[in-house]
């Protein structure tokens, strides 16, 4: 099966893993921007660990889960938002003030939208997640 959008199966495969209250789940094939989502979805707490096995096909991603996501998923096409937009794309895609995170691909590499927002530098809109 072709995949089309890699970003949104690995966010589609976390939000089914953790609807169903799954401890842990596998997402390929294993991407570096994947990858880096991954990392910010783990320091703001939403997943408990996550490690990249290579297979020689992809790779993948064994993710571990801590039952902290209520909703994710990908932003497309992938709109550019300056910094000082930023608060309208959170009421667009967030539940409310102060929940869940904005993924943004920057010149300084991909960032939340609070720490983005704190550099005062803007983007290209990945994902979502609460």
């Amino acid at each position: 099966m072709a995949r089309l959008n890699t970003v949104a199966d690995a966010m589609s495969t976390l939000k089914n893993a953790a609807d169903t209250g799954k401890s842990q789940c596998i997402i390929q094939p294993a991407g570096r921007l994947i990858g880096e989502m991954l990392r910010i979805m783990k320091e703001a707490g939403y997943i408990r660990d996550f490690t990249l096995i290579t297979d020689g096909r992809g790779g993948q991603y064994d993710v571990s889960l801590l039952g902290s996501i209520n909703k994710c998923g990908v932003i497309t096409p992938r709109f550019s938002v300056r910094a000082s937009e930023m608060e309208e794309w959170e009421q667009m895609y967030l539940p409310s003030k102060n929940i869940g995170l904005l993924v943004i691909s920057t010149s300084e590499g991909v960032l939340n939208h609070k720490e983005a927002r704190k550099m005062g530098i803007g983007g290209e809109l990945l994902g979502y997640v609460y």
